[in-house]
Parts: structure tokens; C-alpha cells; sequence
């Protein structure tokens, strides 16, 4: 196979994760920051005429730019053939429309930037809500994995009689598949945002589940609020604790106490940010998608 595996600085499990499911080589990388903070970069290896796959552990994704920038075109100037993207979290999804004047439409500024530094991009689940598809905002091939096929097979080994429940309109399209392929009811609440931990959403039609275990489900629990408060109203109206499910494991300082505060029965998470609440992994398929690709480079 011609190809290597790179890691940005902070994804090294996620790396020999994927090196290790398609047999592929990682290339080492020499990292440290200079005194005033620049980073100093050093690719140790011949990636001349390869195709590389640099695997970003993306959460924070401000502090990490300039260095995906620069293992990029360094990869370039060294002659790699093609470059891509391996971010199982895909950052700047949120902001997708100027709701007011002069704000930054960050998802198509980092989409340009993106487009610029690499060949492909593969990720899970990106937080596609007033596009259509990632092709609105990337000008390059790009490869989405979903993580329905995971969630499902981890509900139905692990929850009896599940009912799916989405927190708001957003989650609908995870929740729909998923219950789909478990081949069981689902619900998605109505959500009312009044600001960014202000959340209030509207209780469900419980009749339906009766004698079923609810199971929330949502992309990115970040602030944790959403699922919090579906998860206190799903608790009250089915007099069941629920499950929650997450994608993306963002939890920003204290979601994880307020979640903990609604008696949920269990919180888990995909792994495509690391996280200690990690049950679901979806990389499996995002190393097949690599190898698929590499494969097509290659004209198999």
C-alpha cells in the first residue's frame, strides 16, 4: 500500500489506531514549541511519491491550525503526492449562516482553508445543518462516516426494548437512522434555545414507551445542557432513567456534573473525540474508508 499515516501532535492514539487496522506505516513526526510558542515541526521519513493521512484529533482546533497548515505543505515540499484529512471530529460545522452583521461564517472559512492544504478529507457525522452536504463547503472529494451502524449494534447488545429519542429537530436524522436499522419506535422533542445554557424542550407522546428503555441520542454534547434537560423531562414522563448517547464527546467544563445531576442510567460516547465515556467505536470504518481510498489513488 502506498501509504503513511501521520500524526498531528494530540492524535497519536488515534494514529496507531488506524495504522494498525489497515497495516500501514506511521511516518514520525519531531514536535515541540519554541519559548515564544511557535512550533517547531521536523517529518522524519521519505514520503516522496506516498500518499499521506494526517489523523487530527481535532476538539480544540484553534491552537492546532498553524501546525496542520505547516505538516501540510512541509508534506508538499518533501513530495507527497496526495495529502488528506483524517478528522474524526470536524471542526467549524456550528456557525453555517451570518445571523448578524459582520459575524464570521467560520465553517466555509475553514472549508477554504481545508480545500487549500489537502486532497480529501474523511469524517463522522459532521454537524450538517443548513447544508445539505459537506460539498457546500469543501471544493475537494470528502468521505462521511456514520456512526448509525456502530450506535446500532452497541443498542442492541446493550439496551433492551429501546425507544430512540432525539433532544431537538437537529438530531432527527441520527435518531431516525439508527432506530431504522434496531428496527424500533423513535420520538425527537421539541427544543426552545433561549441562549447558550438555556435550553427548555417539550415532553413526548409517552405512551409509546411503555416497556421500553429510552435511549437519547445526539451528535455533539458539548455544553450539555440539551441533553440534560431531555433527559430530566424523557425521566419524569417514562419513569424509566434513560440512556444518552453522543457522537462527538466535546463536554465543556461541567457537563459532565450536570449531566451526571439528571440520573441518567449510563452516558456513552462514539470515539471520534477520545473520551473517557468512549463505548462506541466508529473507527473501524474510518480506516476502511482510508484504505478504500489509498486503493483508488493507487487505481486497484
Amino acid at each position: 500500500m502506498n501509504l503513511r499515516l501521520l500524526a498531528l501532535p494530540g492524535a497519536e492514539r488515534l494514529t496507531a489506531a488506524l495504522a494498525h487496522a489497515i497495516e500501514a506505516p506511521v511516518a514520525a513526526l519531531d514536535f515541540r514549541r519554541f519559548p515564544d510558542g511557535e512550533s517547531y515541526l521536523r517529518i522524519d521519513g521519505d514520503v516522496r511519491g506516498h500518499d499521506v493521512v494526517i489523523a487530527a484529533a481535532l476538539r480544540d482546533p484553534d491552537p492546532q491550525l498553524m501546525t496542520l497548515w505547516s505538516l501540510s505543505d512541509t508534506l508538499r515540499e518533501m513530495g507527497a503526492r496526495r495529502i488528506a484529512l483524517a478528522a474524526p471530529y470536524l471542526p467549524y460545522m456550528r456557525q453555517d449562516a451570518r445571523f448578524r452583521e459582520g459575524e464570521a461564517i467560520t465553517s466555509r472559512t475553514f472549508g477554504r482553508l481545508a480545500s487549500q492544504a489537502f486532497d480529501w478529507v474523511v469524517t463522522v457525522d459532521p454537524h450538517l445543518h443548513r447544508y445539505q452536504s459537506l460539498d457546500e463547503v469543501y471544493r475537494i472529494p470528502t468521505q462521511v462516516v456514520r456512526s448509525a451502524p456502530a450506535i446500532a449494534s452497541w443498542v442492541r447488545a446493550n439496551v433492551p426494548e429501546p425507544m430512540l429519542i432525539g433532544p431537538d429537530a437537529e438530531s432527527e436524522q441520527w435518531v431516525a437512522d439508527v432506530a431504522r436499522r434496531l428496527g424500533c419506535p423513535w420520538q425527537v422533542l421539541l427544543k426552545t434555545r433561549r441562549g447558550d445554557r438555556d435550553v427548555s424542550v417539550t415532553l413526548p407522546d409517552a405512551s409509546a414507551a411503555r416497556g421500553r428503555t429510552p435511549v437519547i441520542l445526539d451528535d455533539i454534547v458539548s455544553s450539555g445542557h440539551t441533553m440534560a434537560e431531555a433527559a430530566r423531562h424523557v425521566s419524569e414522563a417514562f419513569g424509566v432513567a434513560p440512556v444518552c448517547i453522543g457522537v462527538h464527546a466535546m463536554f465543556a467544563p461541567g457537563a459532565r456534573e450536570l449531566l451526571a445531576s439528571t440520573g441518567a442510567a449510563r452516558m456513552v460516547t462514539c470515539n471520534a473525540i477520545e473520551d473517557e465515556t468512549n463505548a462506541i467505536d466508529v473507527l473501524p470504518e474510518v480506516a476502511r474508508v482510508i484504505a478504500q481510498w489509498s486503493r483508488a489513488q493507487a487505481g486497484v
